[in-house]
């Protein structure tokens, strides 16, 4: 763009120094514009970038948790899924009949029970009494207590499987699951968080449904704190 003739006689009269501070104070309110919109086109990119990716990087953790909190939520259409399994057996008696408590073959006896009757789950409690040893294992669903006869190695043991909804009830509550899948539900926690805030970042930049978008948060917001206020007991 050339300089109108004023704007020219102008700068000639200053010294350089002073000239070149005059040609750059009007020239940044131009180049801080530009600048501004290269940010804004590169967050709204980024932001769609990740929100798309990671979406479908999360998606099956994601909606394994939103399916599980509907069957969370209506235990009762599950109900009677209950198997339980008695067996009688007998151990080595010496693995239990010992002087000292803590002389007591604990992996043994557990081990017996995972190759014998296919027990498995974290082992959640092993009791030793005068004349009994209790062994409880526990896994999402599932349940399996054992109580051996410490004399004669004689024991009884009882399984209990509550069917698939309760395995992916236990699972979305984290229970009896291992701190493994513990740190896979905080891992899709940061995801969900991070796909919604990606996602309200692109709305700021569509503005043709910025305000509507907008609207509709705060009426989502406005909606789940007007059920808490009133319906909740």
């Amino acid at each position: 763009m050339s300089k109108s003739p004023l704007l020219h006689s102008t700068i000639a009269s200053l010294p350089r120094a002073d000239a070149s501070a005059f040609v750059a104070s009007r020239a940044t309110p131009a180049a801080a514009t530009h600048w501004q919109l290269v940010w804004r086109r590169r967050i709204a990119k980024y932001s769609r970038w990740l929100h798309v990716y990671v979406s479908m990087a999360s998606f099956v953790v994601v909606f394994f948790f939103a399916l599980t909190g509907l069957t969370l939520n209506h235990t009762e259409w599950f109900a009677g899924r209950e198997r339980t399994t008695e067996v009688k057996g007998t151990l080595d008696a010496g693995w239990t009949k010992t002087a000292d408590d803590k002389d007591v073959k604990k992996l043994e006896i557990v081990e017996h029970f995972r190759k014998a009757h296919g027990v498995h789950g974290e082992v959640s409690d092993f009791r030793i009494d005068g004349a009994q040893c209790s062994v409880s294992f526990k896994a999402p669903g599932y349940t399996a207590d054992a109580f051996i006869d410490r004399g004669t190695g004689a024991y009884e043991l009882t399984v209990s499987k509550m069917g698939f909804a309760a395995v992916v009830n236990d699972l979305h509550k984290g229970r009896d699951s291992g701190p493994v899948w513990k740190a896979m539900i905080d891992l899709s926690a940061a995801l969900l968080t991070f796909v919604s805030l990606t996602g309200l970042i692109l709305i700021y930049f569509i503005h043709k449904h910025r305000f509507s978008g907008l609207l509709a948060l705060a009426g989502g917001a406005a909606i789940a704190g007007l059920v808490y206020a009133f319906f909740v007991p």
